[in-house]
C-alpha cells in the first residue's frame, strides 16, 4: 500500500515522499522579475523543512503576462544567474523544485503591463478586470514559442522539471474555457478546437527540454462558472495530455471569479472541508495513467494519508499551511500528526502585495506581542 512519505520517482526525478507545494505567488521577486536572494532562502526553507516537491511561484513567459506585483518572469537569459543562484539553493539544502510557467491573459491588470491584456477572445467577463485584446494568430504563436523558450531556460539553470499552469483562469485555462474563448477559428467553436492553444504549448515545450525531462500541468478539472469549463471538457483535455505524455496532472478547480469555489477557500477547520478537489481528482485518475496529485485545503495527516492510502492519489499538494509550518512534512514523518496551525485566513498574501513577501499574519502578531511582554 502506498504511504504519504514513500518515496517516488516521476520520469526520473526521485522525490523523498508524496507531499508538494503547490505553486504561490510569493511577491518575491524583483519588480522585472528576477528572483530575489530572499525567495532563494524562501524555498530552502522548504526544502530543509522536508517537502517532497517545489513548484515554484506562477513566473510569467512573456512580459505582458505577469498579473501582480513580484511575480517571477522568465522571459530573458538576463536572468539566468539568479534562478541558478536559486536552484542551487534549494539542491544544498536537499529539495527537489519545478518551475511553474504561465501567461495570465486577460487576468493581467492594463496598469501593470502598460497595454490592453490579450486574451483568447475580447470579452468582458466577471473574471477579467477589464476586456481585453483579442490574440491574434501571430500573438498565439509568439506565446507558445515563449512557453517553449521559458522551459528551455529552467532546464538550463537547474530545474528539474516544469508545470504548466492550465488553471484558475489564466491563459491556458481560458482558451479552454467556452464562458472566456468565443473565436470561431481554428482555436474555438468545439472542445476539440479550445484545447488546440493547451497541445500546442505542451508539444512547444516538450520539444524544447526532450523526454526525458519532467512535464507537468496544473489543470482546472471544473471552472465552477457557469458557461466555464466543466468536468466533461476537462476530462477530454486530460486525456489528450496523457495520450501525449504529460508527466503528471495537479488537479485543481476554480478562478477568482468562482466564488465560495475558488482556488484558495477559507476556514479549512475540520477535516471534512479537506481536500475538496478529491471527487474532481478521482475522476481524472480514473481516465489517464500518469501519476495524478490533488491540491485544496490539505491540513491533517490523516485526510492526506487517507488521499494516498484509500483514495489513490500519487501525490498531495498544500500551500498556506507551509507559509506557516515549512516544516510541516519532518514534523508530521518524526511522528507528530497534530493538524497544520494554518487558520485558512488568507491574510497571508496581504504582506506580498505591501511588503515585498507573504508570511503568516496571525504568527508576526503573536510573536510581536511575546516580544512586548517581554519588554514591559
Amino acid at each position: 500500500m502506498s504511504t504519504l512519505f514513500e518515496s517516488t520517482s516521476i520520469k526520473g526525478l526521485k522525490l523523498r515522499n508524496r507531499l508538494v507545494r503547490s505553486a504561490t505567488w510569493e511577491g518575491m521577486g524583483d519588480p522585472d522579475g528576477r528572483p530575489t536572494e530572499k525567495l532563494a532562502k524562501y524555498y530552502t526553507t522548504l526544502a530543509r523543512g522536508g517537502v517532497g516537491l517545489i513548484i515554484s511561484s506562477y513566473t510569467a513567459v512573456r512580459p505582458e503576462g505577469r498579473q501582480l506585483p513580484g511575480q517571477l518572469s522568465i522571459h530573458t537569459d538576463d536572468f539566468a544567474d539568479d534562478y541558478r543562484r536559486l536552484t542551487r539553493a534549494v539542491h544544498s539544502a536537499g529539495g527537489a523544485i519545478i518551475l511553474q510557467m504561465v501567461h495570465t491573459g486577460g487576468q493581467t491588470k492594463a496598469e501593470h503591463i502598460g497595454r490592453r491584456p490579450l486574451a483568447p477572445s475580447a470579452v468582458k467577463v466577471s473574471l477579467f478586470p477589464s476586456e481585453p485584446a483579442e490574440l491574434t494568430h501571430s500573438d498565439i504563436r509568439d506565446i507558445v514559442t515563449a512557453f517553449g523558450q521559458a522551459a528551455a531556460r529552467a532546464k538550463a539553470w537547474g530545474f528539474d522539471g516544469v508545470q504548466m499552469h492550465g488553471a484558475h483562469g489564466y491563459l491556458i485555462n481560458q482558451f479552454l474555457s467556452p464562458l472566456t474563448n468565443r473565436r470561431t477559428d481554428k482555436y474555438g467553436g468545439n472542445p476539440e478546437n479550445r484545447r488546440r492553444f493547451l497541445m500546442q504549448v505542451y508539444r512547444e515545450v516538450r520539444q524544447a527540454v526532450g523526454g526525458d525531462f519532467p512535464v507537468m500541468i496544473k489543470l482546472n478539472a471544473d471552472d465552477f462558472l457557469e458557461g466555464g469549463l466543466n468536468r466533461d471538457e476537462a476530462l477530454a483535455a486530460a486525456r489528450e495530455l496523457d495520450n501525449g505524455g504529460i508527466d503528471a496532472i495537479e488537479v485543481s478547480s476554480g478562478t477568482g471569479a468562482s466564488g465560495k469555489n475558488g482556488p484558495i477557500r477559507a476556514k479549512i477547520d475540520a477535516p471534512e472541508k479537506e481536500g475538496y478537489n478529491l471527487d474532481l481528482a478521482r475522476g481524472i485518475q480514473s481516465a489517464v495513467g500518469c501519476p495524478v496529485m490533488v491540491v485544496g485545503g490539505f491540513r491533517s495527516y490523516d485526510v492526506a494519508e487517507k488521499a494516498v492510502c484509500m483514495d489513490k492519489m500519487d501525490y498531495v499538494a498544500l500551500s498556506r499551511p507551509l507559509i506557516l509550518e515549512p516544516a510541516l512534512p519532518n514534523r508530521w514523518q518524526r511522528g507528530d500528526r497534530g493538524p497544520a496551525q494554518c487558520i485558512s485566513c488568507n491574510k497571508c498574501f496581504l504582506p506580498g502585495m505591501k511588503e515585498g513577501g507573504i508570511y503568516c499574519v496571525q504568527e508576526r502578531r503573536k510573536q510581536r506581542t511575546q516580544q512586548t511582554q517581554q519588554t514591559q
